[in-house]
């Protein structure tokens, strides 16, 4: 095999129709061949069931993102969807460009005319500086700007990872890297050492974990290796084959496991307005060696 696309169609992650059988009390629609659905037949201004509750299990583990459109949902609305999966947590960093509201758990994502940058304009995934980084995030946009613009970008390191050749495979298994935002978050701010290859703890599949924006160099080799090697990552895992682009409307929702995905803001819409709230889950244990 001589390109990534040809990698690309050997994969396993693609979905089938059997993975989208089964559910009985939400619709899942897959809205890209590696990852991300949208899900429909519910209200998350209203608790879910327990079989709703065990099929959003379900789907977020198979399909890594989840979307919800048309949901006006208040604080405790977005509290309440995060407590299905976990404990809503704080951000570990000293300074951001989101800012917090009256519970310290959920954050404004708010851009406009005076907005010189926003949160998340580079791939990444949230905090991986932490030792035990977050397990996902819960985005809600509630204003769009009028003419489009301010989409958020996913892609899969499942599919990154199956992406790879044999050869890298076994060259990057056992190895560690610095995660460090200290130049992004400032003082205070945590780092940790992460497995590059890990495997996730539900789905039990493997998966790159390094990003650009807080993977500072790989520990076990020299740093002038470690720069063309994670140079290399970086680009391979935003390749468009492993990637998708959610296109917000107004009362819109991204729930995305950040164990296995990352993420990019689109910040293509200045000088109008992008509004919304976040929670993150917190992490239960770091990352597993592969």
């Amino acid at each position: 095999m001589n390109t990534v696309a040809e990698l690309a169609r050997t994969q396993t992650g693609a979905f089938s129709t059997a993975a989208q059988e089964g559910y009985r009390t939400i619709s899942v629609a897959p809205a890209s061949p590696r990852l991300g659905a949208e899900i429909g037949d519910i209200d998350l201004t209203r608790p879910a069931s327990a079989e709703q509750e065990a099929e959003l299990k379900r789907a977020f583990t198979e399909y890594q993102v989840l979307f919800f459109r048309d949901q006006k949902i208040s604080h405790d609305d977005h509290l309440r969807l995060a407590t299905l999966f976990g404990e809503p947590g704080v951000h570990v960093g000293g300074k951001t460009n989101s800012k917090v509201t009256d519970d310290p758990r959920i954050r404004i994502f708010h851009a406009d005319e005076n907005s010189k940058q926003v949160s998340g304009d580079v791939w990444h995934t949230d905090q991986s500086c932490a030792p035990v980084p977050p397990m996902a995030s819960i985005l809600y946009i509630h204003t769009v700007p009028p003419y489009g613009g301010g989409d958020t970008l996913f892609a899969s390191m499942y599919a990154a990872y199956e992406g790879l050749s044999d050869r890298m495979k076994r060259y990057l298994e056992g190895l560690t890297a610095r995660h460090d935002a200290y130049d992004v978050f400032g003082p205070g701010t945590p780092n940790a050492d992460h497995p590059v290859i890990a495997r996730h703890p539900e789905s039990g599949r493997k998966l790159i974990y390094v990003n650009r924006g807080f993977t500072k160099r790989i520990n076990e080799v020299p740093e002038e290796e470690s720069r063309g090697v994670l140079e290399f990552l970086y680009n391979h895992c935003s390749l468009p084959e492993f990637a998708m682009r959610f296109r917000w409307a107004p009362h819109s929702i991204a729930l995305w496991d950040n164990r296995c995905v990352h993420h990019h803001a689109v910040f293509d819409y200045w000088p109008n307005v992008r509004s919304g709230f976040r929670i993150q889950i917190e992490g239960v244990e770091p990352p597993r060696p592969a």
